[in-house]
């Protein structure tokens, strides 16, 4: 049997590529690493995570990214599995041990035998009648292969930065200042209400700051580089430009936490970080994510309380990410619409998130190897987390896609992507729902929908490749 080309060995094209293996398709992964480096990698690990450690959410009931999770658990993710083998406390959320996770991964990729992995730079596709490519080279595709992909497309691919946040040594945190707390004191997985490290801000200590933020020194803009930032995303002095509150709002906001040295008085902003690693050494600032000069993360970063000694392991920095106009160019099946013969995967088609990527990835891999096994496919159906992403990735039911730069952005899945349900206006009580109660109550029938319609999917045959 001919094999499957998978170009990329991160999170969407390692799933893609266990996808297909397991469905008894042979894969051959090229990953171009270490024989060409990028500006954000630090390893040769497949699947390696270069901004943060976070899957987000895991609570399937409420969120639509825990939702996807679950989704993604059902079909045997390699991804999950080694984020689960892999994870930290990190409160209601999905954290994992960066190095640990991507050496997992890689473990796995490397030891399955039905997939290749050749490590070079692929600058040329030359296809005959029987290939198929799947192409998952997320943010930092070359620009050798995004030549290639756009005498394909016929369309200029988009950009948009994505930046990463500083990693602090655990042990140069003042904990005489600083304290442990999840928001809410909300135990997740592994953890026990306490996965956070609390750095609290007085009015005069917040202010100081986000006006340290907007004077810093940053990086410099080159010519490729004007382009929008994703809103999901922004670098934080970025954040601070767009309203002295807007941070307090946002990643520094103080509601949910309390000092236990001062219960009493309430911070004005908090800085929180999470644990990186296994170990517990790592700790990353959690929304931090900026394209400040490095002096100028050092200096101002140390003017947050706790943090006045801090040590870091790696300092925040800034890269591009690449990805396609995919519903004017890519089918329902996230085929191209001018070569079928290649499907892309990952944040490359619009969607954002190691979650998502990888999401897009698995089910990109089942059709793959369904059409390589002479199997019809459907996508998963819209109802789920990952079919309604898909959806917004490829227009829908829409037989005409007009969609421009300025109206398509890559997205995270969210509850907002579903086809809407209508939910009882009374609870088990008999009293009327209204606000948050109404909204709890609406994302529960959203979950239980999916969670109902993406059984029935994979019980019907045409779900599966294997």
């Amino acid at each position: 049997m001919e094999p499957i080309h998978v170009i990329g060995g991160g999170l969407a094209g390692c799933e893609a590529a266990w996808q297909s293996a397991r469905a008894g398709v042979p894969v051959i992964l090229h990953e171009m690493r270490p024989l060409r480096r990028t500006d954000a990698h630090q390893t040769d690990f497949l699947a390696e995570l270069v901004c943060s450690n976070s899957f987000r959410s895991d609570e399937a009931t409420t969120n639509a990214v825990g939702l996807m999770h679950h989704e993604m658990r059902r079909m045997g993710s390699l991804i999950m599995a080694c984020a689960d083998r892999h994870q930290v406390p990190a409160g209601g959320a999905l954290a994992v041990d960066r190095d640990g996770f991507a050496a997992s991964v890689t473990r796995a990729i490397e030891a399955e035998n039905l997939i290749q992995v050749v490590r070079e730079e692929v600058s040329e596709i030359h296809l005959s009648n029987s290939d198929i490519y799947i192409i998952a080279t997320g943010p930092l595709t070359s620009p050798a292969l995004a030549g290639i992909i756009g005498g394909y497309t016929g369309a200029d691919a988009l950009s948009f930065f994505d930046a990463i946040a500083p990693i602090v040594h655990r042990d140069s945190i003042d904990m005489e200042k600083a304290w442990f707390q999840s928001r809410y004191d909300k135990v997740g997985p592994g953890g026990d209400g306490r996965d956070y490290i609390n750095c609290p801000m007085n009015r005069d200590e917040y202010a100081a700051f986000i006006e340290a933020l907007r004077v810093g020194e940053k990086t410099e803009f080159k010519q490729w580089e004007n382009v929008p930032y994703f809103d999901g995303c922004l670098p934080i002095e970025i954040m601070a430009e767009r309203g002295a509150e807007t941070l307090r709002h946002g990643p520094l906001k103080p509601f949910g936490l309390t000092n236990p040295r001062d219960p009493m008085v309430k911070a004005y902003a908090i800085v929180q970080l999470r644990q990186d690693n296994a170990l517990g050494t790592l700790y990353n600032m959690v929304g931090f994510q900026t394209k400040l000069k490095h002096g100028e993360q050092v200096r101002i970063f140390r003017t947050i309380p706790g943090l006045e000694k801090a040590e870091f392991a790696r300092l925040g920095g800034l890269h591009r990410n690449t990805y396609l106009n995919s519903p004017r160019i890519l089918d329902s099946l996230l085929r191209l619409k001018a070569e079928p013969r290649i499907r892309f995967a990952g944040q490359m088609t619009g969607c954002e998130g190691y979650v998502e990527s990888s999401a897009i990835g698995l089910i990109v891999g089942r059709m793959a190897a369904a059409e390589r096994l002479g199997r019809a496919m459907t996508p998963p159906p819209a109802t789920s987390a990952i079919g309604s992403l898909i959806n917004h990735i490829t227009g829908g039911h829409l037989e005409t896609i007009d969609a421009g730069p300025k109206s398509f952005q890559p997205m995270n899945v969210n509850f907002g992507l579903f086809p809407p349900i209508e939910v009882a206006l009374k609870g088990a009580d008999g009293k009327r729902l209204r606000g948050p109660e109404k909204a709890l109550a609406r994302k529960r029938a959203l979950t239980t929908r999916a969670m109902a319609d993406l059984d029935a999917w994979l019980a019907n045959a045409s779900a599966l490749a294997a």
